[in-house]
């Protein structure tokens, strides 16, 4: 007799974990991989971050915290916004969640009904749709290429019927690609004059090239923004996210908070409280990417990868390998199994035009990122 099991986990995998899984079975085999399939920033927490954190385990006051985050941290991000952005951010407004992963599910959970319609630009980090979908919520995938810098446009908009929400991520992941103020400004103003919720996903702010990042919430309150300790301030495996939370959606995130998650995990809570302290050391990490996206941008066109998009912000290379192969998921299988270079296939954030791309992710050390540019410039596929 075999059991129900609920058609909500019918999603597809998060391709970038599979090759992470993949590249680390041969490396456990002994072969030397390199990874540039996850996003990862290889240097890892900064210094008084860890020494936070030991502190925190030494004096033992780990249980529960407010669901929505100890007070400390929570006036320390609204602090660091507001000098970031040059906005009057309350602590009230920030809520801590266990990953931007959390604060997705909190907004959209807080935002959206079952049957809503959210828009958002393909190709996507997956996770947005998979969430939204595992929520019976209507994922409205616009079809955003080179023409639109991969991102949403008023035009595709009108073309999607009616809306609830849209996603918008500036940096984006997989393409870098970013909005310029007016652009989003024009996105803000089309929401808002429709009734539609914007999310705006900003986690990869302060990871930039030459771009100042636009906050969403400097024009307008009614929109939701996420941000994360995981990229900027490279803490991924401590799972700590916030969100900017309209007035109006506050107490449901709140409640939904207190029954999903009880509260973000605590030590890496008192941990981050150093963080921001830590800019200089940050923002060195930041200068090494840019390094490494350099090298990238100049070499990978001398190996055949000739057509990527505009890298603003974050830390990756979307690449048009349509030349090379139709099938992006066995392209990087391949250049796994030849040279040890793992990278993620396009299907991963593009379920139609997907297999014609690869992301790179150049969030690892400068070393690696610069063998690896090697090996691929030696491969003939």
């Amino acid at each position: 007799m075999s059991l129900k099991v609920g058609r909500r986990s019918e999603i597809a995998p998060f391709y970038a974990m599979e090759v992470l899984r993949a590249a680390n079975r041969r490396a456990q085999a002994g072969e030397r991989v390199l990874h540039l399939e996850v996003g990862e920033p290889a240097a890892g927490a900064p210094g008084p971050v860890l020494e936070a954190a030991r502190l925190a385990l030494a004096d033992n006051r780990l249980g529960y915290t407010e669901a929505l985050g100890i007070p400390p941290l929570r006036a320390a991000i609204a602090a660091y916004t507001s000098d970031r952005y040059g906005l009057d951010v309350a602590p009230e407004k920030i809520a801590v969640t266990t990953g931007a992963s959390g604060a997705f599910t909190l907004a959209f959970l807080a935002a959206f009904d079952v049957g809503d319609r959210v828009a958002l630009a393909e190709p996507c980090y997956p996770a947005y749709r998979n969430i939204l979908s595992v929520l019976g919520i209507e994922v409205v995938a616009l079809a955003a290429g080179p023409e639109h810098r991969f991102q949403p446009a008023i035009e595709l908009l009108e073309q999607a019927g009616p809306l609830d929400g849209l996603i918008l991520a500036s940096p984006s992941n997989p393409t870098g690609t970013m909005l310029r103020e007016n652009e989003i400004a024009e996105l803000v103003r089309w929401c808002d004059a429709g009734g539609v919720r914007l999310i705006s996903d900003e986690i990869y702010h302060g990871i930039t090239y030459g771009i100042d990042p636009v906050s969403a919430h400097a024009m307008s309150e009614t929109c939701v923004v996420v941000n994360s300790f995981s990229k900027y301030f490279a803490m991924t495996g401590w799972r700590l996210g916030w969100m900017v939370m309209p007035d109006d959606l506050a107490d449901a995130v709140e409640r939904l908070a207190q029954n999903l998650f009880i509260s973000p995990p605590t030590l890496p809570q008192r941990a981050a409280l150093a963080a921001f302290d830590c800019r200089d050391e940050l923002d060195a990490y930041v200068a090494g990417y840019a390094r490494s996206r350099a090298l990238m941008l100049e070499r990978l066109p001398d190996a055949g990868f000739d057509r990527l998009a505009p890298a603003d912000g974050a830390f990756y290379i979307y690449a048009d390998v349509s030349r090379l192969s139709n099938d992006s998921q066995e392209f990087c299988a391949r250049m796994l199994a030849d040279i040890g270079v793992a990278v993620t296939p396009g299907i991963d954030f593009d379920r139609r035009r997907g297999n014609r791309y690869v992301r790179f992710s150049f969030a690892g050390g400068e070393t690696e990122i610069a063998e690896a540019v090697d090996r691929i410039g030696a491969w003939r596929p």
